[in-house]
């Protein structure tokens, strides 16, 4: 299937840290959703994905590790979990994260539309140590986190085509 191989090409991309051929994987108006991106764009969403990579080549490639499986598509959707173990670039803290995806496809078979989903709490714990224990269950922090992640990619955008 076109759709399964796409999603495949996203992530041994992203295992690679190589954001621009992350980003062909994507529609022109891609949207993606997750605990702390709401991009409506495939600019905004290439954009995310190569500042995520540069960051993680810059301070954690020494513990990056990226591991999927239960890759499915057909014509119009699919999905996906994955496993990313790396050193956020904010705090410089561990970090497991399991994250399921459901993806949408164009006829072409670039990703249109893709949901990620990943236990909020479980992740602030382990990136912002005690104030992710104490609040990362609130719609505070995640809504701080959120804002912090919007300021990070709008910086990212403006410095870089």
């Amino acid at each position: 299937m076109p759709n399964e191989a796409t999603i495949q090409r996203l992530y041994e991309a992203f295992a690679r840290l190589d954001g621009d051929s992350m980003a062909s994987c994507y529609a022109p108006d891609a949207r993606l959703d997750d605990e702390a991106f709401s991009l409506k764009s495939g600019r905004e969403v290439g954009a995310m994905w190569k500042m995520l990579c540069e960051a993680t080549r810059a301070k954690g490639a020494d513990v990056w590790k990226l591991k999927w499986r239960d890759v499915q598509a057909d014509g119009a959707t699919g999905r996906a979990h994955w496993d990313a173990h790396y050193r956020f670039s904010s705090t410089g803290r561990i970090v497991d994260n399991a994250i399921d995806s459901e993806f949408g496809f164009t006829p072409g078979g670039l990703i249109a539309t893709q949901r990620d989903r990943f236990d909020f709490w479980a992740w602030s714990r382990q990136a912002l140590g005690p104030p992710g224990l104490l609040l990362g269950w609130t719609p505070m922090l995640k809504n701080k986190v959120r804002a912090g992640a919007a300021k990070n990619l709008a910086a990212y955008m403006a410095r870089t085509p």
